[in-house]
């Protein structure tokens, strides 16, 4: 039954409650806007619910097992160790609760209001909500459509209950003997890596060269040489043909060297990249400028073609990261009052949770090149860090990119463990312009692993204290 629709105005409206739209809306508040938001699932987006945060909480799960099952080198050993898989998908969905809760109370605390259902665009100032049981216009001044992205399905590879997405991958309630990942990304080789730490036999078949193709090869090498400790097969330029599936598991056929070949599992996880959720909410129609990927285009304060629509994360240009939607969500929201905002995403880092993480910010030493400035590429080991020895965790290394001519730092790429903690001050590095000497001469305390970007540093201006130059 449709109830009556009297139109209901406000300031501002968010499509989309993910880590960019719940921002955004927070932020506009704050900056004293009458605000709306707009969700069609939880809140939270993919990011809270089905993704970063479900997803690290498997992954530190796994290394918890691990490491019960392998610390004999520090004198630790254990027997019968056992995994209730169910309870640690409980644990799982508790974490996602408090947060997803959490998310709900500060929109409320800064008097966002919450509607639940599908957003369809009427024109520049319109748009209607509609559930199952009725439909609301509401009118706005300024729209800030944050509506994410969804996993891409591969025609040969339809999901169900063997062929399985990422959120597919996460919801499991058994721990699977084989897997099949196709696509060697961020996402495949974390939850890959997730379950071989639970003693899956896992098999990672990349279309590329390597695994981790935006990362430095010798990045990429480490996560590569661990997994395969773990027991699991890494084929690369490999392209997947198709899936057979039987009542217990699937055969997968794919394509290596001109060579036909099949592997069996009890699933097959397919993630090769994810898609914009732009379709089916009327942006054509009220004449948004939108690419055939479905990609929105926004200047440098997220304002699409038309002057008071804004688009953050997933649905415009750039990486499908979570803190990039929320910086952007910043952006916008402060555009909208009037602020001077705009983005800057060189100091954008990027992480994977992998073994050992893997973390990078601003210029890698090959960018710098490509680009004609000519860099110092300071290296520094995990292994003569005292931390990361007491931590029995030594493998990996930081690498910090600094302007030749004045140790301006511009980038850095860490290897190692709680790389994606230590990128944190390398970023406020290149976002603030400080020069290796900062760094150097800020004192940081021991033993911890910060010390490595301090050593490294120093490596740059070429007095290290803790390796022979």
């Amino acid at each position: 039954m449709v109830v009556g629709d009297f139109p209901i105005e406000t300031d501002t409206i968010v499509i989309g409650a993910g880590p960019g739209g719940y921002v955004a809306a927070i932020r506009a508040a704050q900056l004293g806007q009458s605000v709306t938001i707009i969700e069609r699932g939880e809140l939270g987006g993919v990011c809270l619910n089905v993704g970063c945060i479900p997803s690290k909480a498997l992954i530190s799960a796994g290394h918890k097992y691990e490491t019960a099952k392998h610390s004999e080198t520090i004198g630790i050993t254990a027997e019968n160790v056992k995994v209730d898989f169910t309870k640690v998908q409980t644990w799982k969905a508790s974490v996602v609760k408090k947060l997803t809760g959490g998310v709900e109370g500060l929109l409320k605390g800064n008097k966002v209001s919450i509607v639940r259902g599908e957003a369809y665009l009427v024109d520049a100032n319109t748009l209607r909500v509609m559930d199952e049981n009725s439909a609301q216009t509401y009118t706005f001044k300024n729209l800030i459509i944050a509506t994410g992205s969804r996993p891409i399905e591969l025609p040969a590879f339809k999901y169900s209950n063997r062929v399985l997405d990422s959120t597919g991958a996460l919801a499991l309630q058994e721990i699977p003997n084989k897997v099949v990942v196709i696509g060697g990304g961020y996402i495949g080789t974390e939850l890959g890596g997730a379950y071989a730490n639970f003693g899956t036999q896992v098999t990672i078949l990349e279309g590329l060269d390597e695994i981790l193709g935006g990362f430095e090869k010798q990045m990429s090498a480490l996560v590569k040489k661990n997994l395969k400790k773990k027991g699991a097969e890494i084929v690369t330029k490999a392209f997947a043909k198709g899936v057979e599936e039987t009542e217990n598991g699937v055969t997968v056929r794919y394509e290596v060297n001109g060579e036909e070949k099949t592997v069996e599992a009890d699933y097959v996880f397919v993630m090769v990249g994810r898609r914009p959720n732009t379709d089916e909410m009327g942006l054509e129609q009220i004449g948004i400028d939108i690419s055939d990927r479905g990609i929105i285009q926004v200047d440098k304060q997220c304002r699409t073609n038309i002057s008071n629509i804004y688009a953050i994360g997933d649905v415009v240009p750039g990486p499908p990261l979570a803190h990039k939607a929320s910086y952007e969500g910043k952006i916008a929201a402060e555009a909208i009052a009037g602020l001077s905002s705009e983005i800057d995403y060189l100091a954008m880092p990027a992480v994977v949770f992998s073994d050992p993480e893997l973390a990078t910010v601003g210029y890698s030493e090959a960018q710098a090149k490509e680009e004609g400035i000519e860099v110092v590429a300071a290296k520094f080991p995990f292994a003569a860090n005292g931390r990361a020895l007491a931590l029995d965790a030594t493998e990996g290394f930081m690498k910090l990119v600094t302007r030749k001519e004045d140790g301006l730092v511009i980038g850095a790429q860490i290897a190692g463990p709680s790389a994606s903690d230590m990128i944190a001050e390398l970023a406020l590095a290149v976002e603030t312009g400080m020069t290796a000497e900062d760094i150097a001469m800020t004192i940081h305390a021991h033993p911890t692993l910060g010390e490595i970007t301090m050593e490294a540093a120093e490596v740059a201006l070429g007095h290290p204290i803790h390796i022979i130059k």
